[in-house]
């Protein structure tokens, strides 16, 4: 996958060793990442050991492939989310954003972090070619944020023209120097912490990772998407609550625009979203959007172009210097699932473009759950919710699971690997069989099941990323099918596993 921006400008919190015996602990924390982290620094100041363990690289996920914006606003605006909730509801889902707003700055002034943090205004904005219709919504959307309380103002005129709503006191940051200074103060607390560690099952009150076993008395799960539990068809119903969307993001540098330093977004659907740096007389840009279902674009090199398009509308003179993609994970309803299951696992997902501030309320959240206290948005977040009057986009989003698994099995795949370049992957009829081939840039073919080991779905080549995809559920795999993302809990298998990649060109 291509560096994101913030991966090429971050150092290494540190090595971390491998988990390589058996362990007892009182919190096992599976996930490095944001919401990961801060929980382990929260839970270890209680005063109980606590163990995190990360199936790659500590901040090797998502949270280094997002914009980084901080903000209560939700993505799903608040008229969408109030065919669903009332207004407490409504209100307490973006004091949740503040709320963790709050915890980011406060872990950062405390420990000193220098990871760039900025508070700006936001912006939602009308997008190109909005009609009447559109200018009406946002009215709407307007007098629903002022009848809750919080501070906004209309705009006739926002950064880039069009009517706006003006948010005041949201910030930005440097996702991962943030990550990795909270990475430090948990190891300076003490939090043993395990990378190229991954988790093969969590059961009762035991995980394994790597063939050894961790006990533990709590477990937290911040892994982006939970992992399936196999047989387990409750873990796996929950799923269907979730819908992953890749998302893909450029910086470029500019000569001075007239925009201010600030977060952004607008109206259109998938929406486009903006955060500016002023600095040293240049202007810095980051350009988010162009999202679809994980797996159901054929051409990712399209979304690109349509951000350099975009890109070009702002500012004609940018130079382009990263270019990468990420993953968000919408819940069915707008807002994320935060909580225990039935089985006392505390599971924290579906932040979709919030998960800077959700996962660090969520944090927050699995201490209070820890220690048996109440907290305000238990049930909020709750993950057994019911929120009937989200069925039609319920059975939208999950229409592609039986669609796909039929449609890729009748489907004829490309006959022949003679003519796959360098570098790039395909599902092939090879040696008889239905294969996932990657060539890689040595010429050497790698033949792997082409079969999502989550739920069967039959995976897709991303050509940008290069990467497997499922269309399905979201699962991710890198060129030679090791595991990026579930909720798959392994890799694609090789085909003759015992061997070697053939070089058959």
């Amino acid at each position: 996958m291509k560096e994101s921006y913030w991966q090429a400008t971050a150092g290494p919190a540190g090595d971390f060793p491998a988990l390589d015996h058996d362990l007892e602990t009182d919190v096992l924390v599976v996930g490095g990442g944001i919401t990961g982290v801060t929980a382990a620094l929260e839970l270890r100041r209680m005063g109980v050991r606590v163990v995190l363990l990360e199936r790659r690289k500590m901040s090797s996920g998502d949270t280094g492939r997002t914009t980084a914006h901080i903000t209560m606003m939700t993505d799903t605006k608040l008229t969408e989310l109030a065919k669903h909730f009332d207004e407490e509801e409504l209100r307490l889902a973006w004091e949740g954003g503040q709320a963790g707003m709050q915890i980011i700055r406060s872990h950062g002034e405390k420990h000193g972090i220098d990871c760039d943090l900025t508070d700006v205004p936001g912006f939602l904005e009308l997008h190109a070619g909005a009609e009447e219709k559109d200018f009406e919504s946002l009215r709407e959307e307007l007098e629903l944020a002022r009848k809750l309380g919080f501070s906004v103002n209309w705009l006739d005129h926002g950064p880039l023209g069009r009517a706006a709503i003006r948010f005041p006191d949201q910030a930005k940051f440097h996702p991962l120097r943030y990550l990795d200074g909270l990475i430090r103060q948990a190891l300076n607390t003490g939090v043993e912490i395990h990378e190229n560690s991954p988790v093969d099952e969590i059961a009762g009150d035991s995980a394994t990772c790597r063939g050894f076993s961790v006990s533990y008395k709590f477990v937290v799960i911040a892994t982006h998407v939970p992992p399936s539990r196999g047989s387990d068809l409750g873990a796996d119903l929950f799923q269907t609550k979730l819908s992953a969307y890749s998302t893909y993001a450029i910086r470029a540098e500019s000569a001075s625009t007239q925009l201010p330093e600030m977060i952004w977004s607008d109206t259109a659907d998938p929406f486009f979203y903006l955060r500016v740096k002023k600095e040293k007389g240049r202007d810095f840009l980051i350009l988010g959007g162009c999202d679809h279902k994980t797996g159901a674009m054929e051409s990712t090199g399209s979304a690109g172009a349509a951000l350099e398009e975009k890109l070009k509308e702002i500012s004609d003179d940018s130079r382009i210097t990263h270019r990468w993609s990420g993953q968000i994970i919408e819940p069915v309803d707008g807002l994320p699932f935060i909580g225990t299951d039935g089985d006392g696992r505390f599971i924290a997902t579906g932040f979709s473009g919030n998960g800077m501030t959700y996962g660090s309320l969520a944090a927050q959240m699995a201490r209070d759950a820890f220690a048996g206290r109440e907290n305000r948005w238990r049930k909020l977040f709750a993950l057994n919710r019911k929120t009937p009057s989200c069925i039609a986009g319920y059975v939208k989003e999950n229409a592609t699971f039986p669609a796909s698994f039929v449609a890729d099995r009748l489907g004829k795949p490309q006959e022949t690997s003679a003519d796959l370049p360098c570098s790039c992957g395909a599902v092939l009829d090879f040696d008889g069989g239905r294969s996932a081939v990657f060539r890689d840039e040595s010429g050497l073919l790698h033949v792997l099941d082409p079969v999502c080991p989550h739920l069967g779905c039959i995976v897709r080549w991303n050509e940008t990323e290069k990467t497997w995809d499922c269309p399905c559920h979201g699962s991710r795999f890198n060129a030679t099918g090791g595991l990026i993302a579930g909720p798959a809990v392994r890799g694609l298998s090789r085909r003759d596993e015992d061997q070697p990649a053939v070089n058959v060109g």
